[in-house]
């Protein structure tokens, strides 16, 4: 067995890797060095039948407060390797910031992943829920993937292997594979005009949400032909608190963490907003957030 070249931690606190802040601790935290290193690792005896997590930046994600007994694989600032194959592909491995890799298409003079400088997540993530903004989700541009098999093989699929849909992705088993790579093909253009179109697209995002707060991105999904934001503003939910978990006033679809808010005080408002837009308007608000984890022994006692 080859020796792990990553950083294996026990009992790691996560509200560090969370933008919300909040979480418990990974009974075993895992940085890999590489893919190669990381297929190692999958193949350890500690890691045989433990649940598995990926975390890349910790948005779209709600770590509750008693934790997650198995494994987490932190892909921040890990597995961020650009490639750029051909005068058309890009491929980027899953640990990539989707901000990055669109400042890297725009240098290249390769248009389509501008809206990835507004997705505040990695590659993996993006692929794993179709993220998307302005009109434009991530597996428009796929050609194919790399995904790694909890026995550690890796195999390249493509879309047509995949039901792809609004914020959603299935088609593999979300528990024992994951995307490790992705090669996007995109059209030639310009690279000021690009770079022209991020700025524009960032401002945008700016003016219309809370960026600058501890937030985990849009907590619902749009249901079909409305807009979560409008239904929970509508309900005059704005700045609606639980503890220090707050509906922001910029946007209604986010939950901004004023300070010492617990993943419980989040959970607890996102249900209240659930709650009221359902007898308000007959519309259940799905979650575009993974909750992940286990709830707090005193909470479960309350």
């Amino acid at each position: 067995m080859a020796k792990l070249r990553g950083q294996l931690l026990y009992d790691e606190s996560l509200h560090k890797y969370t933008t919300w802040r909040v979480g418990g601790k990974a009974k075993y935290f895992y940085k890999p060095a590489d893919i190669a290193d990381l297929q190692c690792f999958l193949q350890q005896e500690m890691v045989a039948n433990k649940a598995i997590f990926f975390l890349g930046l910790g948005s779209n994600v709600l770590i509750r407060d008693g934790g997650f007994d198995g494994v987490v694989i932190s892909t921040r600032h890990v597995l961020k390797k650009i490639t750029l194959l051909n005068a058309s592909c890009i491929q980027a491995e899953a640990g990539v910031a989707c901000a990055h890799l669109a400042r890297f298409a725009s240098k290249h003079h390769l248009t389509g992943l501008e809206f990835f400088a507004g997705i505040p997540g990695t590659v993996g993530g993006a692929l794993a829920m179709n993220a998307g903004a302005f009109g434009s989700e991530t597996w428009d541009y796929v050609q194919c993937v790399q995904m790694l098999r909890q026995d550690s093989v890796l195999q390249q699929r493509t879309p047509a292997d995949f039901a792809v849909g609004y914020r959603t992705v299935s088609g593999y088993d979300k528990a024992k594979e994951w995307f490790m790579t992705a090669d996007f093909i995109l059209q030639a253009g310009h690279a000021e005009q690009g770079q022209a179109n991020i700025k524009r697209l960032l401002q945008q995002r700016s003016h219309s949400q809370p960026t600058n707060r501890p937030t985990a991105g849009s907590v619902f999904r749009n249901p079909e032909g409305d807009y979560a934001a409008r239904l929970i503003e509508a309900c005059q939910l704005k700045n609606t608190c639980v503890g220090d978990a707050c509906v922001a006033e910029k946007h209604a679809n986010f939950i901004i963490n004023q300070g010492n808010a617990t993943a419980w005080d989040i959970e607890q408002l996102i249900v209240i907003m659930q709650q009221t837009v359902k007898a308000q308007f007959q519309i259940t608000l799905r979650p575009e957030i993974r909750f992940i984890g286990e709830y707090a022994r005193c909470k479960l006692e309350e």
